[in-house]
């Protein structure tokens, strides 16, 4: 059971970090367009915090320190869903792999909530 969520935990991260390989080579494409070099970088900060706080966590000193990172990442993860939809809504360009994204973007805030509730009941 304890090796099956170390495996979780291992995967879940090894997705965080494609997640933000992914986003970083979109925003590279986005950046050609000068009226979203913007909303480029916003995307690019928030999709990266997703994953930089759940590493963060990983040396966290304390249960509460350790779900203020999560609860940061879920914040991070709703902001990078707001930026996506604008730059779909603005751009003809990119649906695909904005669409791909979101998809990976919604299980991951999934995750991140859920982790969340279970980490408030473990008080």
């Amino acid at each position: 059971m304890e090796n099956d969520k170390q495996k979780f935990k291992e995967q879940f991260y090894k997705r965080l970090i494609a997640f933000s390989v992914r986003t970083v080579k979109l925003c590279e494409l986005i950046n050609r367009k000068p009226y979203l070099r913007s909303i480029a970088d916003q995307l690019l900060r928030s999709a990266t915090s997703i994953g930089a706080n759940v590493h963060e966590a990983k040396s966290s000193s304390s249960r509460r320190d350790y779900l203020r990172f999560f609860q940061i990442a879920l914040k991070s993860a709703n902001e990078t869903d707001y930026w996506l939809i604008i730059i779909d809504q603005t751009t003809v360009e990119y649906k695909e792999q904005i669409a791909s994204l979101a998809i990976e973007l919604k299980e991951i805030a999934n995750i991140l909530g859920a982790s969340v509730l279970t980490l408030k009941n473990r008080r």
